[in-house]
């Protein structure tokens, strides 16, 4: 190990209405910016034409798999709204609040007007009304990731670094292009994994690069932010990255004996913030990489994955295979807990279907059943609802964190 220089949701009970004013008084910035006694106050996060509400605001954003037509789904009223079109969708990535719409000739990006703004010891939540914000001119996103000051959007080997102020108003801005295959925006910096180095460097927000952390990082493919620094993929395991006074360090955790190129961790999906990551290993199951513990294990092992995501320490991995059944293990012991015969048709969709996560359920989508499935993993996988549609919806992202 060697040092270089240079969010979860909270539940709706601990923002109480009463709460809620205190956080006004207690983190806002006064109207007039004096701060004195009197005056109106804004919540961090707050944009104009926003409403501030007592708990998330989750949202589905889907894909119809016909005609690129978008639409946001709203699980607490079933109620789903056509809310954008993007001819010839074929990706869908996040940061929590904008979804990337790749095309193939560019990337829609609409702010689909939920968000969390979590400031440690207590959050604010947001919603306000759909929009598609405008294009940006670049083929292809493999990955998102974003903080208050920017987002990073990979688009092949390269990085585009959008301004969110500016996305906050409704106007696509990048502050830099800067060359590399993965990028976290961490820190107040970002953090570029490049195929040509080998290195994953640091950059600050204009793109300009301040140091490079001498872990190597071979083939640097897939990111996270957790509460324990941010991780990136690399072909012989992860580099976690932390910072503190302005240093940043990097720490590989590697896998524990050689492992295929087709078995590597390629995407890392779990609960917004939270430490523990799931990622697909081939045909051979999925692998769980516990950021506190610094350890690498495999679930489902032989079992052809579709689609994996991890809630969190303690709690259940989710699987679907190939068949369509959705499978939940414990992520310490690796043993199968329950599994549920959800999907029909499964194998062979384009793209493969998607298991999202938040702190009460996840959500499968099933393009051939034209719908979207409810799960409660914390009780046997049961199916809480399924949410019919008009539409077969081919990609999803939940929003709202």
């Amino acid at each position: 190990m060697s040092t270089v220089g240079a969010r979860t949701r909270a539940s709706a009970a601990a923002v109480a209405a009463g709460s809620l004013l205190t956080l006004f008084a207690g983190c806002g910035d006064s109207g007039d910016g004096g701060g004195s006694a009197g005056t109106a106050q804004t919540p961090h996060g707050y944009v104009e034409g926003a409403e501030e509400t007592a708990e998330a605001q989750w949202r589905l954003v889907l894909g119809d798999a016909h005609g690129g037509r978008v639409h946001s789904l709203d699980p607490a009223t079933g109620k789903s709204t056509q809310v954008a079109e993007a001819p010839g969708l074929t990706a869908m990535r996040t940061d929590g609040r904008f979804a990337y719409l790749a095309t193939g000739k560019a990337v829609r990006i609409l702010d689909t007007g939920v968000w969390t703004v979590d400031h440690g010891d207590h959050v604010h939540y947001y919603r306000a009304p759909a929009r598609t914000v405008g294009d940006l001119n670049a083929t292809g996103a493999s990955g998102a990731a974003g903080d208050p000051g920017v987002t990073a959007l990979a688009t092949g080997g390269a990085v585009r670094v959008l301004d969110r102020k500016a996305l906050d108003g409704g106007d696509v801005r990048e502050a830099a292009t800067v060359a590399g295959r993965v990028a976290v925006p961490y820190a107040e910096h970002l953090l570029i994994g490049s195929d040509e180095t080998g290195h994953v460097t640091v950059h600050d927000r204009k793109g300009h690069r301040v140091a490079r952390l001498p872990e190597p990082c071979p083939e640097p493919r897939g990111q996270a932010t957790t509460r324990r620094g941010a991780v990136l993929g690399c072909a012989d395991g992860a580099l976690l990255v932390t910072a503190r006074d302005g240093t940043f360090r990097g720490e590989k955790i590697a896998y524990s004996g050689t492992v295929p190129d087709d078995e590597r961790a390629l995407e890392f999906r779990h609960r917004p913030g939270a430490d523990v990551l799931a990622a697909k290993a081939g045909d051979k199951g999925a692998w769980v990489l516990d950021v506190a513990a610094r350890k690498w294990s495999r679930v489902g092992t032989g079992v052809p994955a579709l689609a994996v995501n991890a809630v969190g320490a303690d709690s259940p991995v989710l699987l679907l295979d190939r068949a369509g059944v959705l499978r939940s293990y414990d992520p310490a012991s690796g043993k199968e807990e329950a599994r549920s015969e959800l999907l029909k048709n499964a194998d062979g969709a384009q793209p493969a279907p998607t298991i999202e996560v938040d702190t009460a359920r996840a959500y499968v989508n099933d393009p051939a059943g034209k719908a979207v499935h409810e799960i409660d993993y914390n009780d046997d996988l049961r199916l809480a609802r399924s949410f019919t549609l008009p539409f077969a919806p081919a990609q999803m992202v939940e929003t709202g964190w």
